[in-house]
């Protein structure tokens, strides 16, 4: 069984899924934050793989990704430096990153890698969704890869049901029209939507990202669904502590308690 679904099967609340982008802070931290991670109970990471443009990312990350790129970061010594990380690590691991460069590495041998490396699922923020079910639906399921598709506030009800019916794993609700970053707290319009999509009964289960950094938005996205998403926190940490990984975990967890 995939170990996204398993995650789910045995834990439907409260769950806390945590993004770094690979290469950074030093170009070999990938698997010493991986473990980290997963020895300190976090239930998912999900490895970032630098691009040029992060369209959909905050200052915080698109200079992770500019840093990473510098230190020499590429999708191949990506998949070198995760070849053994299954020998050490069970949780979830969820490879997120923009269509470029997968494309030029090739679908069917990013696939193949992922599956070979012990990659659960993919989170591609520009791929479109028809192009998904055409063009990548097929080999994801031959390699029994989750692809994992966004909401917003703006998406409509008709689109949801119809990502909802043609993918399985998760679905990343994004709790805003904005890039990531942090922020204190979800205002009123905010709620609303997580009530809304809440309210519609999805199959899949939901996990919101964006703008999570502290207690009362970790709190309040856990209860809205069946968990939450942390990035810029996390980068933050890892600047704050480059050379002491296990004490940016801690760092992190100890901002979300808080």
């Amino acid at each position: 069984m995939n170990r996204i679904t398993d995650l789910f099967d045995k834990k439907n609340k409260g769950i806390l899924s945590v993004y770094f982008t690979a290469g950074f802070p030093h170009l070999d931290d990938t698997g010493a934050i991986i473990e980290a991670l997963a020895a300190q109970g976090v239930d998912m990471a999900e490895i970032g793989i630098p691009f040029s443009d992060p369209m959909a990312d905050g200052e915080t990350i698109q200079n992770s990704s500019q840093t990473a790129l510098k230190n020499g970061m590429t999708l191949t010594k990506l998949f070198k430096q995760l070849k053994d990380i299954r020998q050490s690590v069970h949780i979830p691991l969820v490879m997120m990153g923009y269509l470029n460069p997968i494309m030029q590495y090739g679908i069917e041998n990013f696939c193949r890698d992922c599956a070979a490396t012990g990659i659960d699922g993919v989170i591609i923020p520009d791929l479109p969704f028809a192009d998904y079910l055409q063009d990548y639906k097929p080999v994801a399921d031959r390699y029994d890869l989750k692809f994992i598709m966004l909401v917003t506030p703006e998406t409509s009800e008709e689109r949801i049901r119809r990502i909802d019916e043609q993918t399985s794993g998760f679905i990343y609700m994004v709790s805003t029209a904005a890039t990531t970053g942090v922020q204190n707290s979800f205002d009123p319009q905010t709620l609303d939507y997580f009530r809304r999509i809440d309210a519609m009964g999805l199959r899949n289960p939901r996990l919101i990202g964006f703008g999570i950094s502290n207690r009362a938005t970790c709190t309040a996205a856990q209860a809205a669904a069946n968990g939450a998403i942390v990035g810029s926190g996390f980068i933050k940490a890892l600047a704050a502590s480059p050379d002491d990984i296990p004490q940016a975990v801690a760092n992190l967890l100890g901002q979300l308690r808080k």
